[in-house]
Order: structure tokens, then C-alpha cells, then sequence
């Protein structure tokens, strides 16, 4: 039976690290096994995304099965929108088969932000059902309620957005997630601790440990494209000054500069449990990051 070592890291009490490796548009994959191979070592697991922002790249699965590969422990991120339950109940036998026991369950971003616009939208199941369903799958059934031959057992995850402008449906969505079986979230960007704060005294109250989404910003222009085309990222209008204010050519060095930061009060003021280092790209920061906030 394949085992999570990434459970055993989130209940040991330590501050968690994870980040996250995009894939690229086609089968050249040199460039992400550089970036898993850079980043394996110095997180306690790496997300692979899936399809972010409805863009067709190639798949979470294949990039996880890279990560294990690697050495490294890999986190699944799996989305609603494009698989059936059919669909998505195999790829997590498969992924589960092959030593993937960790996933973060997700309903997805809507086609419409994408580059497929034509694509049909699955949307069979939500995070929360997708969560549900696998804690069936754990108990040796299919969504069917067919016997399966071998159960899987996987560390589960989610996401939620403590920065959202109303917080209560958020709240209400996260208390669901948790019924469901979800063990950790990893947070959207945080950018100031007050919403962080108030997000973490209601959520103290359940046993699950929350990682708090730290995303990398190169530019001002970056960050107001994030507001506008990204759903759940709010970059607040402080941040993208602090930005804007960076000499020509050194965005990108502030915005490790203000994830630093953040990164090194979360972990002084005991915030959370750890931090979730999204580089978009730019994988090749993340160490430095790491580094310099004493991780």
C-alpha cells in the first residue's frame, strides 16, 4: 500500500512548505523536470496543476508521475471541469496505483477564461462531491456502489480564499470541504494577514491544517492582469504600488522582496500551518524565496 509522506510532515507539527510546477504545452517536458528537480528537495510536497486557468497544457497526472519519478512527493491536483466521475474515479485508481496518494480537490475555472473556448464544461461533480467521492473510493466502493478490488487511501486536500470581498459563503464552503474529508487547504493569495487573522480564528476550530497561498508577482502589470482575468486572486491596491514603485527591470525582486515578507510574518506570528509558493513560472525563484525567509 502506497503511503503519504506528506500526511506524516503536515502532523508532525512542523511549518509546512509546498509549491507547484505548471506543465508546458506539449511533450517537451525538460523544462518542468528541471523545476521539479530544483524545487523536490527543498518543499515537503509539489503541487502539479491541472490545466490552470482552463488552459490546455499537459496533464497534472503525467507531471506527478515525473515528481515521483524525480523523488520528490507529489500532490494531484485534480478539477471538476473537464472528466466525468467515470473519468476521474480511474485517473485516482491509476494515480494511486502508481505511489500518487496525495490530491487537491478543485471544481475548476470556467472555460470561458481559457484558450478553448469551444470546450464543453464536465461539471459532473463539485470539490466538494469530488472530495466525497474519494473518501468512497477509500471505503471500497465506486460512486456506483460497485466493490473495487484494493481501496486506495489518499491524503485530500482543498482550496479556500480567506481574502474574499464576502467571506461567509467562503466560510460556508469550507465547512463542507472539511464534512467532506478534507485534511489540509492550501489558501488563494494572501497578500495582507488581517483577512489571514480573522480567517484562521474561525477555522482554528477544525482539526485541518491550513497552508497560506503565497503568489510571486513580477510586475504591477502582472498583478492588475491577475485582478482582472484571474478568478479568486485579489491583489490589494497597496500591493500593486509597492510593485509599480520598483526600478525598471527590478519587479520581479520586489515581489520575491514582499513574498518574503509575508512568508516570514506568517511564520513568526504562527499564523497558520505552512505556506503554499506559487512562482507561475517562474519555478526558478522559489528556493531563493525559501531561503531568505528562513524556511
Amino acid at each position: 500500500m502506497a503511503k503519504s509522506l506528506f500526511e506524516e510532515k503536515l502532523n508532525s507539527g512542523k511549518f509546512i512548505v509546498t509549491a507547484e510546477v505548471g506543465p508546458q504545452k506539449g511533450v517537451d517536458c525538460s523544462e518542468m523536470i528541471h523545476h521539479i528537480k530544483l524545487l523536490k528537495d527543498k518543499v515537503d510536497a509539489l503541487n502539479v496543476t491541472d490545466h490552470q486557468s482552463s488552459v490546455m497544457r499537459f496533464p497534472s497526472l503525467g507531471g506527478c508521475l515525473l515528481v515521483k519519478e524525480l523523488g520528490g512527493e507529489p500532490i494531484l491536483q485534480v478539477t471538476c471541469r473537464d472528466r466525468n466521475r467515470l473519468a476521474l474515479e480511474a485517473d485516482l485508481l491509476l494515480a494511486y496505483s502508481r505511489g500518487i496518494c496525495n490530491v487537491l480537490c478543485l471544481t475548476g475555472d470556467s472555460v470561458d477564461v481559457g484558450d478553448h473556448k469551444e470546450a464543453k464544461p464536465v461539471f459532473d461533480l463539485d470539490s466538494v462531491q469530488l472530495l466525497r467521492m474519494i473518501r468512497t473510493l477509500e471505503s471500497g466502493k465506486d460512486m456506483g456502489g460497485n466493490d473495487l478490488k484494493g481501496a486506495p487511501q489518499f491524503c485530500i486536500g482543498a482550496s479556500v480564499h480567506p481574502a474574499a470581498d464576502r467571506i461567509e459563503p467562503q466560510l460556508v464552503k469550507f465547512e463542507k470541504k472539511v464534512a467532506a474529508g478534507a485534511q489540509f487547504f492550501q489558501t488563494q493569495g494572501i497578500y495582507e494577514l488581517d483577512s489571514l487573522r480573522r480567517f484562521m480564528q474561525y477555522a482554528s476550530q477544525f482539526d485541518v491544517k491550513i497552508l497560506a497561498g503565497i503568489i510571486v508577482m513580477a510586475s504591477a502589470r502582472m498583478a492588475q492582469y491577475m485582478n482582472e482575468n484571474v478568478p479568486g486572486v485579489i491583489v490589494p491596491q497597496s500591493v500593486i504600488d509597492e510593485l509599480a514603485s520598483a526600478e525598471k527591470g527590478k519587479g520581479l525582486q520586489k515581489g520575491i522582496e514582499i513574498a518574503v515578507r509575508t512568508i516570514k510574518a506568517i511564520k513568526e506570528q504562527n499564523l497558520c500551518h505552512g505556506v503554499h509558493i506559487m512562482a507561475v513560472g517562474r519555478e526558478s525563484v522559489v528556493p531563493e524565496i525559501i531561503e531568505a525567509a528562513g524556511l
